[in-house]
């Protein structure tokens, strides 16, 4: 199949909507090495962890990593198309949004044996004004010998490299009104200890040549997961004793490494929910998330 197709024809729709169903069971262990490692990366001043230390929220996406032969690699950095996921024939692919859930009373922890059963709940297809759009909803259960401790699902969205007479869709100006806002610095040398602690080999992370002249962009793009964790850690910096229940966030605009960009937070009224958001140096929203807290 062409990986630069503009249109899916209907049988191979079809194709990549028999992967609905399919699942995968992977085994890992929480260990202190990639605490430590995320913990310089956001340049935290966190006490070095030990045994029973509680998972900070998204730092789960620190285990489980897909860690492909070099041989099966595709030309973007992925895997080859295929396996777990369908091999959809659009050659960007992008994180765009999740929504995880946290029991209280079984908090991952540093020591624990889990397990995370995954399972492909959708392949959608839609056809836009430029060109069409795969989306591909993964859900995982992640538990460990206490049971069931998390609950995610995770958007996959695949699109044709742009033309250059695609429509560009209008961007929504970023609301004003946050309680709390911090500048990020997003410089390859954070994409790349983020892409190491991640084991993500997705060339448009690091590789300029790449993700300037192949996929188009004006420069390196900054992770999603990034993106959700940063803004989970604004949460945590600023209230430091809340407990999150429910984290829900999409992706809006892609944010590059050569302009800084501003998290933002506000709580509500109740302090039952916070809103946060980013925004480039253009004013622009760039992700959008809620955290319900416990």
């Amino acid at each position: 199949m062409s990986t630069d197709t503009r249109s899916l024809a209907p049988a191979t729709l079809i194709h990549l909507q028999s992967w609905v169903g399919k699942s995968e069971t992977l085994l890992d262990d929480i260990t202190a090495a990639p605490l430590r490692g995320l913990s310089a990366t956001l340049d935290r001043d966190d006490p070095p962890p030990v045994a029973g230390t509680t998972v900070p929220p998204l730092w789960h996406w620190l285990y489980f990593l897909p860690q492909p032969q070099r041989s099966e690699i595709g030309p973007d950095g992925h895997a080859q198309r295929g396996g777990f996921l369908p091999p959809v024939p659009l050659p960007r692919r992008m994180w765009a949004g999740g929504r995880l859930q946290w029991l209280q009373d079984n908090p991952l922890v540093l020591g624990d044996t889990i397990k995370r059963v995954s399972r492909i709940e959708s392949v959608t297809h839609k056809s836009g004004r430029s060109g069409d759009l795969v989306f591909v909803l993964v859900k995982h259960e992640i538990s460990n010998a206490r049971g069931l401790a998390l609950t995610e699902e995770h958007d996959i969205v695949y699109r044709a490299n742009p033309r250059a007479e695609d429509p560009v869709p209008p961007p929504q100006r970023a609301a004003k009104d946050a309680a709390w806002t911090e500048t990020v610095l997003p410089d390859d040398v954070l994409l790349f200890r983020y892409s190491a602690l991640t084991f993500n080999g997705h060339r448009i992370h690091y590789d300029r040549k790449y993700v300037t002249e192949v996929e188009g962009y004006p420069g390196l793009i900054v992770h999603g997961p990034l993106i959700a964790t940063l803004l989970a850690d604004l949460l945590r910096r600023n209230l430091p004793g809340a407990r999150l229940l429910r984290f829900e966030f999409r992706a809006v605009r892609p944010v590059f490494d050569i302009s800084p960009f501003k998290l933002h937070g506000k709580p509500s009224p109740d302090g039952k929910s916070v809103q946060l958001w980013t925004e480039d140096h253009e004013g622009w929203l760039t992700m959008q998330a809620t955290a319900t807290l416990a």
